[in-house]
């Protein structure tokens, strides 16, 4: 009998709890019933955001593993009592599996479930296994992959490649540059013209200080005024944003963040970011050549891993950060404006890597394995 009830632990940062939420979705369109665990100090907002998309959550107990004594002492408190939490909501809610996307939120439900017997599966949303994955695999089922991982050989427990869960108002809505452009024109009265180039610069959820001053068009540039740019700066860096686009030549649209990133995406030519595991997915399913600047603090350094996958399929280059100067910038611009079709072509290219039924492969994954009677 297929699943009807599954738990899925995504707290902590948007980059474990947006693909959870996805793949939610999907499987309440499918008729089944989800519960998502979340844990951490987003989880307030993650949960009236589950709310909001009439998904049930409850928020547990959890925090950080840390080696800092004091640190430490309040993780095993926190993941104590977050086991307990579980241990009462996998009683009365029943999931037949309880997926979990990793960082420190996923240790109380991942423990509650295995002591429960309830089978455990495991989702990584970057190249790089993370560490509280490859420790909780031990206990799993079968460990979802967005990307072919480069430390695989780690895990304790079968890895199988599905893809990161996108939102399917992006995966659904992509659209022809013309409507996108005459949408953009629309919503935020930008002026764009479909016939001239666009590109995109975001720095993730929160901006990035790197991408909004120093990836920023040279009014010097010959064909500067032809490039039409679209910056998401982030909460509260519009004004820097601003600030140092100024002086730009062609059209800009500045916002500090946007919903509909189907627009953007389906109107841009050129793809500037970090490397998040989401991003370079959405990159990769919406097929534009993007300038990737890895953050350089990032996890073992993940995202570099994340950026290399795009790399490997010539559908982007790599940037690092501390090379990231406006001179550098202006350098790669320039050969992307004057060889735009073969950088078009690239992006195109790399369509062949993104998974835009990743949420689907994920639960035909766990309602497969889980079928098989032989969890662990």
């Amino acid at each position: 009998m297929k699943i009807e009830r599954i738990a899925i632990s995504c707290g902590g940062t948007g980059g474990h709890f947006n693909p959870g939420l996805g793949v939610a979705r999907e499987f309440a369109a499918k008729g089944g019933t989800p519960l998502l665990i979340l844990g951490g100090k987003n989880a307030p907002k993650q949960l009236e955001t589950a709310r909001k998309n009439q998904i049930m959550a409850q928020k547990i107990s959890a925090s950080p593993k840390s080696m800092n004594p004091v640190k430490l002492a309040k993780f095993l408190v926190y993941t104590a009592k977050g086991f307990s939490e579980c241990i009462r909501a996998f009683r009365k809610f029943q999931p037949q599996a309880l997926l979990a996307m990793g960082s420190f939120a996923s240790f109380p439900p991942v423990l509650a479930a295995k002591f429960l017997r309830i089978p455990v599966f495991l989702h990584d949303g970057n190249a790089r296994i993370g560490k509280a994955n490859l420790f909780l695999s031990r206990f799993a089922k079968a460990l979802a992959l967005s990307f072919p991982a480069v430390n695989a050989d780690r895990c304790r427990c079968p890895a199988i490649l599905t893809g990161m869960p996108i939102r399917k108002d992006l995966t659904d809505n992509i659209l022809s540059k013309a409507e996108a452009v005459a949408e953009i024109n629309h919503r935020w009265n930008a002026g764009f013209d479909a016939t001239k180039p666009v590109i995109l610069v975001f720095g993730g959820s929160l901006g990035a200080r790197t991408v909004n001053t120093k990836m920023v068009v040279d009014p010097a540039l010959p064909f500067s005024g032809e490039i039409q740019q679209i910056r998401l700066a982030g909460p509260g860096n519009r004004a820097e944003a601003e600030k140092h686009s100024g002086n730009a030549r062609g059209k800009v649209l500045i916002l500090e963040s946007c919903q509909e990133m189907n627009i953007l995406y389906s109107a841009s030519d050129l793809v500037i970011s970090r490397a998040g595991g989401s991003s370079v997915s959405e990159i990769a399913i919406y097929g534009k050549f993007a300038l990737l600047i890895p953050y350089p603090f990032a996890a073992e350094h993940h995202q570099d891993d994340n950026a290399k996958w795009l790399v490997s399929e010539k559908g982007a280059v790599i940037m690092d950060d501390d090379k990231c100067t406006t001179e550098a910038f202006s350098e790669f611009l320039t050969d992307w404006f004057n060889h735009r079709e073969v950088y078009s072509a690239r992006g195109e290219a790399s369509k062949r890597l993104g998974k835009p039924q990743a949420a689907s492969n994920v639960i035909d994954m766990i309602d497969n394995l889980t079928q098989k009677g032989d969890a662990k």
